[in-house]
């Protein structure tokens, strides 16, 4: 299945039906009175977020939903049926946009939730409303109301606590496969990753979190370069990044550095508020580094990076190939995780018994 994250819909709710003028003709009754029916309600159309779907590829071949109107009313007191409601299923994580003004309509973050998101119009009413002393037989009816319309976009970002950033073939979809049981594809060669991958770490019985990989950005790629910066709307839900650094690049010319700098520039270009979450550094590929020479290649990079880039954060040394100090890792970051959830969560104080 084709991952897709963006979509753009129409969607018309049902019209009203027409109130009708009618009146009562029977034998023996010459002064039957009206009995025009009101018009029945038109259908809306809802949204409901499911666990179970994780692409609008639905919406990019189907992208005009209209809910039925409502039917007439019709004599001897006959109400028009209401339409019925339309009801579209999206991923879990899924925001949706007016796209005729670029407000942010309603944003589907938990499973089971469920939006209007264009009311069906009302049903006119039949000539049965406007009796009175003064008006027996009245021919007047109104016209069912209009339902709402709206132009659409749909953007699917992923729910996960952590997510991974670095340039292609920085090792984090290996990464992701040491440490979870995704399997994301692997390969020699960048972009390998062409859409986002999720996987669930279990740090024991009772703890885990979710983890999300990204196609690698490169420079200017705010400017499209490579595969863009489409993607980077799926960390805007994580609490923590970790940031994957090749400390052995096949391009003896490439500097660890400044590639690791050109990532953060980019996110700073995309925004502000992604590049100010906690961000961790995984130096990678230590597999590659000979055993006495490590510590100095990571002190060297330490020392130039913190100085061109004020970075305090913390940092661990890990081989996402062999596994070696990925669990190193896992551990502080399930507690970082928790610290930052009790955070924006606090558990409320004990009741206070009045006095």
């Amino acid at each position: 299945m084709k991952f897709i994250d963006e979509a753009k819909i129409y969607v018309k709710a049902g019209d009203g039906g027409n109130g009708v003028a009618s009146f009562r003709r029977e034998k023996y009754i010459p002064l039957g009175g009206p009995d025009g029916g009101d018009g029945g309600r038109g259908g809306s159309i809802y949204l409901i977020a499911d666990r179970n779907i994780n692409t609008l590829v639905e919406y990019r071949y189907t992208r005009k939903f209209l809910a039925p109107r409502g039917e007439n009313g019709r004599g001897a007191d006959c109400y028009g049926a209401a339409g019925d409601d339309v009801t579209l299923k999206v991923p879990v994580g899924t925001a949706v946009y007016d796209d005729r003004v670029g407000v942010l309509l309603t944003d589907l973050s938990a499973d089971g939730m469920k939006v209007l998101l264009a009311k069906g119009g009302k049903g006119g009413l039949g000539n049965l409303h406007f009796k009175s002393s003064v008006n027996r037989a009245p021919r007047q009816c109104t016209q069912g109301e209009a339902g709402e319309e709206f132009d659409l976009r749909m953007e699917l970002r992923v729910l996960a606590d952590v997510g991974l950033l670095g340039l292609p073939n920085a090792g984090k979809s290996t990464f992701i496969r040491a440490v979870s049981a995704a399997r994301p594809k692997v390969a020699d060669y960048p972009f390998t990753t062409l859409h986002p991958n999720l996987g669930v770490v279990r740090v024991d019985e009772n703890r885990s979190f979710v983890i999300a990989d990204v196609p690698g950005l490169i420079e200017g790629a705010s400017e499209g370069a490579g595969l863009g910066i489409r993607f980077l709307k799926h960390l805007q839900r994580t609490r923590v990044l970790l940031h994957l650094v090749d400390l052995a690049p096949f391009d003896p010319a490439a500097d660890p550095v400044e590639d690791a700098r050109s990532i953060v520039r980019e996110l700073e270009k995309y925004d502000p508020a992604l590049a100010t979450k906690p961000r961790w550094l995984l130096l990678n590929k230590l597999d590659l580094i000979a055993e006495d020479a490590r510590e100095e290649r990571v002190g060297d990079f330490l020392a130039a990076y913190r100085a061109a880039s004020g970075f305090a954060g913390p940092h661990f040394c890990v081989s996402a190939l062999s596994g070696e100090g990925c669990r190193n890792v896992i551990f502080p970051l399930m507690t970082r995780l928790e610290e930052l959830a009790r955070a924006s969560n606090p558990e409320p104080d004990e009741a206070r018994q009045d006095v």
